[in-house]
């Protein structure tokens, strides 16, 4: 029997993978995770640790790594996310469900111990409530992400009342991070704007100033996803995919944010297709099991994020920030 903790995460090079595949190597170890996406192998992605090319929707491929590197926990992030996948549904499904199920056999067959999946804030629809969109709030997404999401949390279920697998879910806002570009989703653009207003100080914002909608930033983020997979198992009431919550702000207030460290950045708004998405999501999320299961509390605010991506950002592009005055 294999006694030491050796996880798996797929889909590692995206926006959340870089940023959790980090962390649990700072956690378990370096040689404890390995990292797999479909990018070649480099000496740069090997790195830090083990990595591996993988095609999720290859179940022998999966199964076989799974048995030759004695894994006992999949992180299976890989997915089409949002905004890219109405512009192909049919292969955004395929990919986003295939994927999943594959991983659920593989845990299912080898006895995995944990694995986690991340649903999104996109399966509710136009009909759920606008503000603090509840646990059990109407899920009737307008996506095919949306679909393949809320179809993802019930198979979730499926698996765990049926076959006692143990695999938990969270339900991310949309997320900010200074190490990865976003993957093409509706809440890219509160990423893009931050590169904008160093590279060029100012940014055409691709939905309306008033588009209030959840966001995270990836410390918590990633901080919500170990805390809940460290959480005894008693304590999980939710084996769909748990609400969280993190900020709401609409572009507007994110915009002068910035411009309180920046004072000379501008932005315009020209909203395009993905503004019909962003109107049928919430625009704040209830986490109240969150907070009850596992004790789930967020770090951040809109001010401190946004300072930490300015200062992590700065250095990255080489450009000085103004002296901070105080206040928020």
């Amino acid at each position: 029997m294999n006694l030491k903790e050796t996880i798996l995460v797929t889909g590692a090079c995206g926006q959340i993978g870089t940023e959790l595949v980090k962390a649990l190597r700072q956690k378990y170890g370096k040689d404890s995770v390995i990292a797999t996406d479909i990018r070649e192998v480099t000496d740069a992605l090997c790195a830090d640790g083990p990595y591996f090319k993988l095609d999720v929707l290859d179940r022998y491929e999966l199964e076989k790594l799974a048995i030759n590197l004695g894994v006992t926990h999949i992180y299976h992030l890989a997915a089409v996310l949002s905004a890219n996948g109405e512009k192909n549904p049919l292969g955004s499904w395929d990919l986003n469900m295939k994927s999943l199920l594959n991983v659920l056999e593989v845990a299912r067959a080898e006895n995995l111990k944990q694995v986690f999946w991340p649903s999104s804030i996109a399966v509710f629809g136009p009909d759920a409530p606008k503000e603090l969109c509840g646990q059990d709030a109407p899920t009737l997404p307008t996506t095919v992400y949306g679909i393949s999401k809320i179809a993802g949390e019930h198979w979730c279920r499926y698996y765990n009342e049926q076959y006692g697998l143990d695999i938990r879910s969270i339900r991310y806002p949309g997320l900010i991070s200074y190490s990865a570009q976003a993957g093409g989703g509706t809440t890219d653009y509160a990423v893009d704007i931050f590169h904008q207003a160093l590279k060029s100080g100012q940014y055409q914002c691709f939905l309306s100033e008033e588009t209030r909608l959840p966001m995270m930033y990836m410390p918590d983020a990633v901080r919500a996803t170990l805390e809940l997979m460290d959480a005894p198992n008693e304590n999980i009431t939710i084996r769909s995919s748990y609400n969280l919550a993190g900020l709401s702000f609409n572009p507007a207030e994110l915009a002068a944010t910035i411009t309180n460290q920046l004072p000379d950045f501008e932005i315009s708004y020209q909203p395009d297709a993905r503004q019909q998405i962003a109107n049928s999501w919430p625009g704040s999320i209830d986490d109240t099991q969150a907070k009850k299961d596992w004790n789930w509390k967020p770090e951040y605010d809109v001010y401190s994020m946004t300072t930490d991506m300015l200062q992590h950002l700065a250095v990255a592009y080489n450009v000085e920030l103004p002296l901070q005055t105080a206040g928020n």
